[in-house]
């Protein structure tokens, strides 16, 4: 039976964490049937303000309602239980439970004593088709999938719950156009049934395309609430961040034809994921990854830093050869990544800011002994230099923002001074200012003499900041295109085996 839409409330809203004051007073209303954009930069108090929603935190002060009649969520069980779902931007899956397991973490279903195996299967099998995961044995470990699965696996999950009101924060961040253009179908056909879905977006191509209105914060307040219709992308944007923004990308710096070549991969194989890959990165030079989820993009390079097994015929950093044996190795001879999967493996959001910071170069602050006040000295120098926002220094990683966990995560994997950067999707739910700020910061890197290698899943990314884009399909290089020859409907040739 389709879910039955509500009204929902929130008035006088605030939130403070100790003396940080991040929501003053927001007032905002959901009906249904409806998709609703929520933007705003990275620490605007989005996501906050939806965890208070959806049970998660608990306001400061204010109150909710639910089709008139007052409500107080005491956690997650109590807003599902009035029809509210979150699905959070960073996964909340158990990795070692199965699919099937983890959409049903917390709701099992019994027959008598024992849990009902074979009906939650079923179930699950039932909500994975409806988000395009019809290859996905409800059966599998959580662990043995890619990221863009466990993106629609916490969707599949969030559609058991029968929700009435979906709360999505960066759905699409790790999927292809494909999987993202059936997810809007999802989207439309729950709207149909009176579902309301709150749509958090930095793409702002995507919030034209699928929301009915937009609602805009600033600084903890809520700014604007809008038809879509009635706004273009640009007064989005402006509406975000406050100011006019100038060109997304900044010009890119020459490449010198006698540039050193910093990184020559020669032959790399990880089984199963990429063959006989060979490229070269010379100093200065930005060199983009494109390429559909699966195409081996990740797992090649994190095959390189000795994160999974390979093979290769040679590999030179820094014009010494070298075959890392592990990431803290690769560091010491001038090579660092930045994981796509910033909770899980690029920073320990149960630590502090320093502690996250320094943890790669250690040695820089202990002449034996550790010195706390010369990392502290780094983290306010890093602080200033990437604009991460975190009110007090002593806070956990795992209470910054989705975008200043980015900042932190770039700022970690530079603070050792590599002259070979990787970036794995660095700008993944990130806003549109935060976004320019990433993009400045690669190309000074570049400037600099340095190497940076770019994956990303985002062609316009990729054409706007990169040298060259090498492009995968299948685990094998297909082509590496030149600045003069990229355009989307290349990448998107070499990539599906159209070209």
């Amino acid at each position: 039976m389709a879910p039955t839409g509500v009204r929902v409330e929130l008035r006088g809203i605030v939130k403070r964490f100790g003396p940080v004051q991040v929501l003053h007073g927001v007032d905002l209303a959901f009906e249904p049937g409806r998709v609703v954009g929520l933007l705003g930069e990275n620490g605007a108090g989005k996501s906050t303000l939806m965890k208070i929603l959806a049970g998660y935190e608990q306001a400061s002060e204010g109150s909710l309602s639910v089709n008139g009649r007052s409500v107080q969520f005491d956690g997650p069980r109590a807003a599902e239980a009035e029809g509210i779902v979150l699905i959070h931007q960073e996964f909340n899956l158990a990795e070692d439970l199965t699919v099937a397991q983890n959409i049903f973490l917390g709701h099992e279903q019994r027959r008598g004593w024992w849990l009902d195996d074979t009906g939650m299967r079923k179930i699950a099998r039932g909500v994975l088709d409806a988000v395009g995961l019809q290859k996905v044995d409800p059966d599998t470990r959580v662990r043995e999938l890619i990221v863009a699965e466990r993106q629609l696996v916490e969707i599949a999950k969030a559609l058991s719950r029968h929700a009435r009101v979906l709360i999505m924060d960066e759905p699409t961040a790790t999927l292809t156009p494909g999987e993202t253009g059936r997810l809007f179908e999802l989207v439309a056909r729950m709207k149909a049934e009176g579902v309301t879905i709150v749509f958090i977006s930095h793409k702002l191509d995507e919030v034209e395309q699928i929301t009915d209105e937009v609602v805009v914060m600033r600084d903890g307040r809520l700014i604007a609430q809008q038809p879509t219709a009635s706004l273009t992308r640009a007064q989005m944007a402006h509406l975000m961040v406050g100011r006019e923004l100038a060109d997304l990308y900044p010009p890119r710096g020459e490449v010198l034809a006698d540039a050193p070549v910093l990184l020559s991969v020669q032959g790399m194989t990880v089984p199963g994921w990429a063959h006989d890959v060979s490229f070269e990165v010379r100093a200065g030079e930005v060199f983009g990854f494109a390429g559909l989820v699966g195409a081996g993009r990740t797992e090649l390079f994190e095959g390189l830093l000795g994160l999974r097994e390979r093979s290769a015929t040679r590999v030179d950093v820094a014009g010494s050869q070298v075959l890392p044996r592990s990431p803290r190795e690769a560091a010491n001879v001038g090579l660092t990544y930045l994981s796509e999967d910033r909770k899980g493996r690029g920073l320990h959001v149960r630590f502090g800011l320093r502690e996250n910071l320094t943890l790669m170069a250690l040695e820089r602050h202990a002449q034996p002994w550790l010195k706390p006040a010369s990392e502290t000295a780094a983290l306010e120098e890093a602080v200033r230099e990437f604009g991460i926002r975190c009110g007090s220094l002593e806070v956990l990683a795992g209470s910054l923002s989705g975008g200043n966990q980015q900042k932190l995560a770039l700022a970690k994997v530079l603070h050792p001074a590599p002259r070979v950067v990787v970036l794995d999707e660095p700008t993944r739910g990130v806003d549109i200012g935060a976004k320019r700020e990433i993009y400045a910061l690669i190309h000074r890197l570049a400037d600099e003499g340095r190497a940076v290698v770019v994956i990303s899943s985002e062609l316009m990314e990729l054409i706007g900041l990169c040298h060259r884009v090498a492009v995968m399909r299948a685990g094998r290089l297909q082509a590496t295109l030149d600045a003069a020859h990229l355009n989307e409907q290349e990448l998107i040739a070499h990539a599906t085996g159209t070209h």
